[in-house]
């Protein structure tokens, strides 16, 4: 058997190595950065921490993080895609972007499109207006849900070239008006071009 020494130095380095141990982690634990000292990083890490505990409100929440809204999938109509997109919608930010015709500048779109914006508002749409170009513009609703109701209202505009929702492009009013013209034009240069070979023909 080995020596009561030898077993009492076993002993004593074993005491100390787990004291030494219990030690460093406490000084680990117990060193905190001085709130003046943090980051950014840790200022995001530190507001995680607070909202973990907290019983948040699904409505208080950031919009990224509340659970989309249940679709009932008996009411919606297999023919008609844009029912679909409007309940996957509800409830969520959405841009529609639309297009003034003709080339006007940005103050003639501003008054046109603020125009817009108040027969929108006056039938109580939520709606905000942003110019992003000479002839182009983004209206961002609450409840996207509507879009496809303001998209409808848009296209009926005389001004409107077209509007965009969800990557999907709806020609305007303009637009058709523009359609139509070019396709009288054109008729009106196909006849002549006609005559011109059944002229040509008849000479010959």
């Amino acid at each position: 058997m080995a020596s009561p020494s030898a077993l009492r130095t076993v002993l004593f380095l074993f005491l100390i190595t787990c004291v030494s141990l219990i030690h460093c982690k406490d000084a680990k634990a117990k060193k905190k950065k001085d709130i003046r000292d943090y980051n950014d990083a840790d200022m995001a890490r530190l507001l995680e921490e607070w909202e973990k505990d907290d019983d948040i409100e699904e409505g208080d929440l950031p919009e990224h993080r509340r659970s989309p809204p249940p679709i009932d999938f008996s009411k919606v109509d297999a023919s008609k895609p844009e029912e679909l997109l409007k309940m996957s919608k509800k409830g969520r930010t959405l841009m529609v972007f639309a297009t003034v015709s003709g080339d006007p500048t940005e103050k003639e779109t501003e008054e046109v499109t603020s125009l817009w914006q108040s027969s929108l508002f006056n039938a109580n749409y939520d709606i905000q207006r942003f110019v992003v170009g000479s002839n182009r513009v983004i209206f961002m609703l609450r409840d996207g849900a509507y879009a496809w109701e303001v998209k409808d209202f848009l296209v009926a505009q005389e001004r409107c070239a077209d509007v965009t929702v969800e990557g999907q492009v709806y020609p305007g009013n303009a637009a058709k008006k523009e359609d139509k013209e070019t396709k009288t034009a054109k008729k009106k240069t196909d006849k002549k071009a006609a005559n011109r070979a059944n002229k040509s023909r008849q000479e010959l």
